[in-house]
């Protein structure tokens, strides 16, 4: 029962996870496309109550007039109720949170450890695991403010930061299983996303808000510098969101995760997602004039798409023992004992499934032969080591399965 209400717990976590992600990245790919579509006001109007850019959009059968203030309208007045754009980041990171915990950290033996890499301990894995979340901030949130700021800044901000992704990535895959490694890094760099709307943008704009409602004069430009780091941090925000969101995803695929060179591959992918993430960013300004096509970010992204895909293309393999043409239940049996029993046996049932059973092996036919043969995700990590024999020998079980139930 408690491993059914942990999938139970994984599956409606991983459902809000996405809701509230999407919710997320929507409002804030929204905001970035905005503010790059932005025109200087003509209006008299417009420029009196201190509009720093406005556009038109039609949607939905109406029209928006968005306008934007670089500190607050004219004399401080808001005149509707003020939205916060902030619930979407801390839900994402809660749940997200509550996700790892519930599948790594609960299950550290299974997901998190892979002791042919590391052998350690669940208490320390699991440590290791959330430092890296923590480190990462620290030393992130150090460099945009020791260079943020200064002449070419951002492009100091951004070879730093290559540099320390790079390392963690390596280090991740040097202490954790594959599949884990890729999530801890994705991790590492949305934890730093919300930290950055949690303590900066937030913040920022609360102070903003609090000199305009407070009925005392203030100085614009002195409050001017929140805007700015708010602006700052939401930047690197939106091209943080392509290479975390591949981690995510990388998890049901173990061609990558579990490639020897993996953070290599984890990098390369990240890279490529921020390369695309910048043609995105940069067309807006592109198409009013106020910046380079921004083609060859794309082209380059996509050719190191492209490289990965040749890179990680399986290497030919030499032909096996002949197996027979039909291969019997008792034949697979020895290999689910060997390799599967572990997690799917007596003492443990994970996601539920117990494969020391022929008739729950033959009612999960479809999956095994999926998960086993032809995704080749279970076992996970390969941790009991199933040879491509043996996973040969189960499909080929699963394709006689109509012509072998007499014969099981």
């Amino acid at each position: 029962m408690d491993a059914y209400l942990l999938d139970w717990a994984n599956l409606l976590l991983r459902w809000l996870h996405v809701i509230v992600a999407i919710a997320w990245i929507g409002s804030s790919f929204y905001f970035v496309f905005l503010d790059n579509n932005l025109l200087a006001p003509t209006a008299d109007d417009l420029k009196k109550k201190g509009v720093d850019g406005a556009m038109w959009a039609v949607h939905g059968g109406g029209f928006y007039n968005p306008q934007k203030y670089m500190v607050a309208p004219q004399g401080g007045i808001i005149d509707s109720k003020l939205h916060w754009f902030y619930w979407e980041s801390y839900s994402t990171w809660l749940s997200g949170f509550a996700l790892f915990v519930v599948l790594y950290l609960w299950n550290a033996n299974a997901f998190l450890i892979d002791k042919q890499v590391m052998d350690w301990s669940p208490v320390a894995a699991g440590a290791a695991a959330v430092g890296f979340l923590a480190v990462f901030w620290f030393i992130y949130d150090a460099i945009c403010r020791v260079f943020g700021f200064r002449p070419d800044g951002e492009r100091i901000v951004g070879a730093l930061l290559f540099i320390v992704v790079c390392f963690a990535a390596w280090l991740a895959c040097q202490l954790f299983a594959g599949r884990a490694a890729f999530l801890i890094v994705g991790a590492m760099l949305a934890t730093t996303m919300s930290a950055n709307v949690f303590f900066w943008i937030i913040p920022g704009q609360r102070k903003v808000v609090a000199a305009m409602t407070g009925g005392k004069a203030y100085d614009a430009s002195a409050l001017a510098i929140h805007g700015q780091r708010g602006k700052q941090r939401s930047v690197h925000n939106t091209y943080f969101t392509l290479p975390v969101i591949f981690a995510m995803l990388s998890n049901h695929y173990s061609f990558v995760y579990s490639h020897p060179q993996r953070w290599l591959v984890l990098v390369l992918m990240m890279l490529a997602g921020a390369l695309i993430r910048q043609f995105f960013v940069q067309r807006h300004g592109w198409h009013l004039g106020r910046a380079a096509n921004p083609w060859p970010y794309a082209a380059a992204g996509v050719v190191l798409l492209a490289a990965v895909i040749v890179w990680l293309r399986p290497a030919a393999q030499p032909a096996a023992a002949a197996l027979p043409e039909t291969v019997s239940y008792a034949a697979v049996r020895p290999v689910l004992e060997q390799r599967c029993y572990q997690c799917h046996g007596e003492a443990v049932q994970m996601k539920n499934l117990r494969f020391d059973s022929q008739q729950q092996v033959e009612t999960h036919a479809q999956q095994i032969y999926q998960q086993v043969v032809v995704n080749k995700l279970m076992p996970l990590s390969n941790a009991t080591q199933m040879t491509d024999v043996e996973r040969a020998l189960i499909g080929r079980w699963f394709e006689g399965q109509g012509a072998n139930k007499g014969n099981k």
